[in-house]
């Protein structure tokens, strides 16, 4: 494993995340990859929409869940998300026999609230900035005796995540670069250790909202930095709405990341619709970051030019269906 910087301890390192990948298998889908647009383009989108859940998320929850002892089994979990980490959670907690406790926004859509429900898991609402159940999710914790499971800020948690760019490479090794959605970090720190390990050519690039882009100012400055609740809750990406990424996270993406670029809400929008006519893939909006950039960035990051295929990673598909109609009437404005 790799130093991370700032005295953060060591890297995840590969032979956690092919750990991770023994402990996956039979439980997490091993995603397709598929062709956007012109196929002389080569360009990719890495499925995980399609997972059981409808999301990445399954991964590193179950992968964390299973490396609990038995005294932590029988006195249950908490944690704190949006919707896609509470539906791994959820989900894993079910195939574990894991009694668990979700954390979500008053905002959660209805979709994720009613899929954590139906896996047996105890739903507490609370308000909608990130800072709000990171709270009520340590108290749950402190109370009850339940174990944190982290959304994001996890070594275990990344490795799982991680397994996605194991996959990316195993299928596609002569891959030049891979787009990754950050929302707190764990998908694009894991994805980036696999990617550096194996195919230490290729570039790994976070995408971020444009309203929710903590990372990116965090990588920027050498440190953290918390976005106020408020301006996170802006974009429609509900994955991303965390107001800072993890420590371990930012030790990772600081050390393994090449670039971080920003999309509009109107890219994002544009990226839903893209995903549906040329992939035939279900996308919410948070997983149609990459496609966004993939898109409407390629000049901007170099991406024509690549001496290779490009994947971008599609984190979710769990979107609520009214709002997935009206996004599907989206315009698709210019690249830049």
């Amino acid at each position: 494993m790799a130093d991370a910087p700032d005295g953060q301890g060591r890297l995840v390192g590969i032979d956690a995340i092919r750990a991770a990948a023994r402990t996956l298998d039979g439980v997490a889908l091993r995603t397709p990859l598929v062709a956007l647009g012109d196929p002389r383009d080569r360009h990719y989108l890495k499925a995980e929409s399609l997972q059981p859940i409808g999301a990445f998320k399954i991964r590193g929850a179950y992968n964390a869940l299973a490396a609990l002892s038995p005294e932590a089994r029988a006195a249950g979990v908490v944690t704190h998300s949006s919707g896609n980490h509470a539906q791994g959670v959820a989900r894993a907690a079910r195939l574990l026999g894991i009694r668990a406790v979700i954390v979500m926004p008053s905002d959660a859509p209805a979709v994720k609230r009613v899929r954590v429900e139906a896996d047996g898991a105890e739903i507490v609402t609370v308000g909608t900035p990130s800072g709000e159940r990171e709270a009520m999710a340590d108290r749950l914790a402190a109370e009850r005796g339940l174990t944190l499971i982290p959304p994001y800020d996890d070594d275990r948690v990344i490795a799982g995540q991680g397994t996605v760019g194991l996959e990316i490479v195993e299928d596609l090794p002569d891959v030049a670069a891979v787009l990754v959605p950050i929302g707190g970090g764990g998908l694009a720190s894991g994805v980036a250790v696999a990617v550096r390990a194996l195919a230490p050519g290729a570039r790994v690039i976070g995408v971020e909202p444009e309203l929710a882009a903590d990372a990116q100012a965090s990588l920027a400055a050498g440190h953290i930095v918390r976005w106020d609740g408020g301006l996170t809750s802006r974009t429609i990406a509900d994955g991303t709405r965390t107001q800072s990424i993890g420590r371990r996270n930012f030790a990772h993406l600081s050390a393994l990341l090449d670039r971080i670029v920003t999309v509009s809400e109107e890219e994002i929008a544009a990226a839903v619709r893209i995903s549906a006519e040329e992939a035939r893939l279900v996308v919410e909006p948070s997983g149609a970051l990459t496609v966004a950039a993939l898109r409407f960035h390629a000049s901007e990051l170099g991406l024509g030019e690549a001496d290779g295929p490009v994947v971008a990673v599609v984190s979710g598909g769990n979107v609520d269906p009214d709002r997935y109609r009206d996004l599907l009437a989206a315009p698709i404005p210019p690249p830049r």
